[in-house]
C-alpha cells in the first residue's frame, strides 16, 4: 500500500498522546532518577544505565551510543519499522483519527488500513488451515516428506508454520467462505482462491502442496509459497501480487533472521525456502530466502538495517546453473557493490549442491568453514574470467584481459579499483614479478580516462625529474570532511544565533555538503526555514519518514554536557568547520590543476604549462591558509 503524507496533526496529536515513558516502558525497564528516567538502553550492550528519559521533553537518549529522540523515533529504531508504520500502529492504539495533507485522501487511507487487517487476519486463518491438515491421518504424505526427506524436525516445522494444501478443488474455499464467514471477494484478494473461467464459483490456488508461509518482517502471513508432492508443475508456487505481498520487497525468514543478522553482523541469502529453513534448524540463524528473483535494491535494504558492515553473502549452487543464478540475483545491487556500499561474498557450494543438501552430509561447522572462505564478489567475478583460460595463449590472454578491463571501469571506489588493477596485474604476469609494472599501465591506459590515482604524469623528457610532486589525497581527510559538516550542522540546528552566519558564509565561498546524508539534511533545513521556536522537533518529524538517512544523522539532533561546553566556542568552531569543507574542494582543484600542469609540454605550450603552475600554486597558497583556520582539532568537537 502506497501509505499519503500524513499530516502534521496527526503526527502531533499521537506524540502528545503517547507518553514516551509510557511507550519505553513496555521495552525498558525504567527507574526515576530526579526528573528524568533512566534504564539499560535497548540499543547496545551495557551494564550501567545510561539510557535516559525525559518526560518533560518527551524524548530519550543514550550517552553510550548517542541513539536519541522521540517516542515515534524509539520504536522505528527498535522494531526497524518505516515511519508510516509506526505512526499508523500508535493512532490505532490511541485512537487518534488518520488525516493525511490531502483530504480526499483520508477515507481511502482508512479503508485500505481496514482491509489490510482483514487480509492479515484472512491469511492467518489459512496458515492454521494448511498447519492443521499436514497433520490429518489421510494426508501423512506431506508430514512424512519433511520428516524422512527434508529430515526436519517437529520444532522446525512448528516454526515455520510448515502445512498441506488438501488435493480438493474447493477445500480451503469452503473452510474460510462457508465455515468461517470471510467474503469471497476478500479471500480472493488474499490470493488463496481464483475465479473458474467458465461458469461460476471459485477454486483454490494451491492444491495438494506443501504449504510454506511467507512472513513480514513483524512475523505476520502475507502469502504462501507450495510445493508440488505430485508431477504437477510449477514444481513450486508463490501467491500472486496482493496488497499484503509483493515478491520484489519480501525476503523469507527474514522475521526470524533478523536477530541473527545483527548478532553476526551479516546476512546469507539462499535461492531456496528449504535451503533458508535447513540453515535455521542447523543453528546458523542469519540465513534468509530470495523468492527466486533478483536481488531488488528494497530488499537489500530490509537486510541492510540489521547489519552494520553491510554483509551479505550469496550461497548458491557451485555448477554453471548457480553461476548464472547468482549472478542474476545480484540484479540491482551491483552498483552498491561496486562502489563499496554492500559487502557482497559469493559461497559456491562444491559439488552443485545447495545448502539443504549440504548439510544432509556436513555439519554446521564445516558450512561456516565455507562463508568464512567465500570470496568477495570481485573476486568470485575474476576468477570466473579467468577459469579454463589458458593466459599463456595468445587469445585467452587477450579475451581476459578485456574483461578485465570492463570489470575494473565498474568500479568506482577508487582505492579498491587501485587494489584490484594491482591484483589482476599480478595474474597476467604469470608469477613473472619484473611485468607486474607493465600490466599496470596496461590496465590503467585501458581504463583512462576515469581513473587516474595511479598516472605517472605526461611530463616532457626534460622537466621529467625536476617535476615529481607529491600531493595527499582527499580521502585521507573524509573522517575529517564528516566530523566537520555533522558538527556544522549540529550548531545550526541548536544555536539560532549561528545560523544566518553559517548559511552566509557557504554561500560567499560555494560551498556545500559533501556528504549524502548531510547534504539531504541541509536541503531539508533550507526547505523548512529556522525561525520558529519548535524548529529541531518539527524538522526532525519530517526526517524520521526518510527512514534511510536517519540513521546517520539521528545524533545531530541531541546535545550531551560535552557538546554544549564546546558550542561556546561557535565562532571559531565555525570558521574551522568551513575551512575543512572548502579545503576539500581547494584539494581537488590543486590537483586538477597539477595534472594538466604535469600534462603539458613547457616548450610546445609555454603559455599554458605557466596558466597551470599558477593556478595550482595558487590553490597551494590558499591551502596552507585553510590549515592555519583549523588548527584546533575539530575531532574533540564530536
Amino acid at each position: 500500500m502506497q501509505i499519503p503524507r500524513l499530516h502534521p496533526d496527526t503526527i502531533e496529536e499521537i506524540k502528545q498522546r503517547a507518553d514516551i515513558v509510557d511507550v519505553v516502558s513496555e521495552h525498558v525497564v525504567l527507574r526515576k532518577r530526579g526528573k528524568d528516567f533512566v534504564g539499560l538502553c535497548p540499543f547496545h550492550d551495557e551494564k550501567s544505565p545510561s539510557f535516559t528519559v525525559s518526560q518533560t521533553k518527551q524524548m530519550y537518549y543514550c550517552f553510550g551510543c548517542q541513539a536519541g529522540g522521540n517516542a515515534i523515533k524509539f520504536l522505528m529504531d527498535l522494531g526497524k519499522h518505516s515511519f508510516a508504520e509506526v505512526v499508523l500502529d500508535l493512532a490505532r492504539r490511541y485512537q487518534v483519527p488518520v488525516q493525511t495533507l490531502a483530504p480526499e485522501q483520508r477515507q481511502e487511507l482508512q479503508r485500505q488500513i481496514s482491509l489490510r487487517e482483514q487480509l492479515y487476519e484472512v491469511l492467518a486463518s489459512a496458515g492454521q488451515f494448511y498447519q492443521h491438515a499436514l497433520r490429518q491421518s489421510q494426508e501423512k504424505k506431506a508430514y512424512q516428506y519433511l520428516q524422512s526427506d527434508r529430515q526436519l524436525k517437529e520444532e522446525t516445522i512448528q516454526q515455520f508454520g510448515l502445512g498441506y494444501a488438501p488435493a480438493g478443488w474447493e477445500t480451503l474455499h469452503r473452510y474460510l467462505v462457508e465455515d468461517k464467514h470471510y467474503p469471497v471477494q476478500l479471500v480472493e484478494k488474499a490470493g488463496l482462491i481464483k475465479p473458474r473461467k467458465e461458469g461460476s464459483g471459485y477454486y483454490d490456488v494451491f492444491r495438494d502442496r506443501l504449504m510454506i508461509p511467507i512472513r513480514d518482517i513483524q512475523g505476520r502471513v502475507i502469502a504462501f509459497g507450495g510445493r508440488t508432492l505430485s508431477d504437477e508443475q510449477p514444481k513450486y508456487l508463490n501467491s500472486p501480487e496482493t496488497e499484503l505481498f509483493s515478491k520484489g520487497k519480501t525476503l523469507f525468514a527474514l522475521d526470524q533472521a533478523k536477530g541473527g543478522i545483527s548478532q553476526l553482523d551479516g546476512a546469507i541469502v539462499v535461492e531456496g525456502y528449504f535451503d533458508a529453513i535447513a540453515l535455521h534448524a542447523a543453528g546458523i540463524t542469519n540465513a534468509v530466502a530470495s523468492l527466486g528473483t533478483a536481488l531488488s535494491i528494497e530488499q537489500v535494504r530490509l537486510i541492510l538495517r540489521y547489519t552494520e558492515s553491510k554483509q551479505l553473502i550469496l550461497n548458491f549452487d557451485a555448477d554453471k546453473a548457480g553461476n548464472i543464478a547468482a549472478e542474476r540475483a545480484i540484479g540491482e545491487i551491483a552498483e552498491l557493490a561496486y562502489k563499496g556500499e554492500v559487502q557482497l561474498k559469493i559461497l559456491n557450494i562444491p559439488d552443485g549442491k545447495d545448502a539443504d543438501e549440504y548439510l544432509y552430509t556436513h555439519t554446521p561447522e564445516d558450512y561456516g568453514q565455507l562463508l568464512a572462505n567465500a570470496p568477495l564478489w570481485l573476486d568470485w567475478q575474476i576468477q570466473q574470467i579467468i577459469a579454463d583460460r589458458d593466459l599463456k595463449q595468445a587469445t585467452d590472454f587477450q579475451q581476459v584481459t578485456q574483461q578485465i578491463v570492463k570489470l575494473l571501469k565498474n568500479i568506482a571506489n577508487s582505492d579498491t579499483r587501485n587494489y584490484y588493477v594491482s591484483h589482476c596485474a599480478e595474474i597476467l604476469s604469470l608469477g613473472d614479478t619484473r611485468l607486474i609494472p607493465l600490466r599496470v599501465e596496461n590496465l590503467l591506459t585501458q581504463i583512462a580516462p576515469s581513473t587516474t590515482a595511479y598516472s605517472t604524469p605526461l611530463t616532457s623528457k626534460k622537466k621529467a625529474d625536476s617535476r615529481k610532486i607529491t600531493y595527499s589525497s582527499v580521502t585521507g581527510d573524509r573522517s575529517l570532511l564528516e566530523l566537520a559538516e555533522a558538527l556544522l550542522l549540529r550548531i545550526y540546528l541548536h544555536c539560532p544565533e549561528q545560523r544566518q552566519t553559517i548559511v552566509d558564509t557557504l554561500e560567499e565561498r560555494d560551498l556545500e555538503f559533501s556528504l549524502s546524508h548531510h547534504r539531504f539534511l541541509w536541503q531539508k533545513i533550507l526547505e523548512s526555514g529556522g525561525e520558529q521556536v519548535d524548529f529541531v522537533s518539527s524538522l526532525q518529524d519530517r526526517y524520521l519518514e526518510l527512514s534511510e538517512e536517519i540513521e546517520l544523522v539521528s545524533h545531530l539532533f541531541h546535545v550531551n554536557e560535552t557538546s554544549k561546553k564546546e558550542m561556546l566556542r561557535t565562532p571559531q568552531v565555525v570558521q574551522a568547520a568551513i575551512a575543512c569543507m572548502e579545503r576539500v574542494l581547494r584539494e581537488k582543484r590543486y590537483r586538477h590543476f597539477l595534472e594538466l600542469w604535469q600534462q603539458t609540454d613547457s616548450e610546445a605550450e609555454p603559455e599554458k604549462w605557466q596558466s597551470y603552475y599558477q593556478s595550482f600554486y595558487n590553490e597551494k597558497l590558499r591551502l596552507q591558509e585553510l590549515d592555519r583556520q583549523r588548527q584546533f582539532s575539530i575531532t574533540d568537537l564530536l
